[in-house]
């Protein structure tokens, strides 16, 4: 596999709310291999020097901004005012990365995402993150109707659960046959 020139990666809502229980005793648990696996696929942008997209959710305080989101299965969440709302430390942007505050489920809704990629020229996007059921998933579906290819890092995407994390990744995959790629899959890309 290569990466395309013309590609970024999205990292979608990995943020330290998520991740605050993670820690050096417990850094094997299987219940961090998203965020692990997702620092890999990070690693390989950044020493390729591609576009990165740091995407969180975030809502006022006051809720205001929820709309129709507290209809479904969530609660309140991601108050902007918080800390623990702030991008998780293993995965933290650096200096030349692009940050992308979104109050519904797909970064390309009420965000200025489109008028970056366009400037940077990208597409192709790359995604890691969660819930692959919820955001990645919308963020996916938009990205195909405005006309990018996309490919989601498989072991690097995690959902509410197993089964609506599978059906979501077929979900994307019946949208483009070539969507699903994997952390190792990507690493092999530095050496290819």
């Amino acid at each position: 596999m290569k990466l395309e020139q013309d590609c970024a990666l999205l990292v979608i809502d990995i943020q330290q709310e998520d991740f605050i229980e993670m820690n050096k005793s417990n850094w094997d648990d299987p219940r961090w291999d998203c965020i692990r696996n997702g620092k890999r696929a990070l690693d390989v942008f950044r020493k390729l020097g591609l576009p990165v997209i740091q995407i969180k959710e975030v809502h006022r305080p006051n809720g205001v901004d929820f709309g129709r989101k507290l209809d479904g299965a969530e609660g309140i969440h991601c108050p902007e005012d918080r800390p623990e709302n702030d991008y998780a430390k293993l995965t933290y942007p650096i200096a030349g990365e692009y940050l992308i505050s979104k109050r519904r489920y797909s970064a390309f809704f009420g965000t200025d995402l489109e008028i970056l990629l366009k400037g940077l020229r990208v597409s192709t996007l790359y995604m890691i993150g969660g819930l692959t059921d919820v955001c990645v998933h919308y963020t996916a579906a938009d990205a195909h109707q405005h006309d990018y290819r996309i490919r989601v890092v498989t072991d690097a995407v995690a959902g509410s659960d197993q089964a609506a994390h599978e059906a979501s990744l077929r979900a994307i995959r019946y949208l483009q046959r070539d969507a699903w790629v994997t952390v190792a899959e990507l690493e092999a890309a530095v050496t290819a």
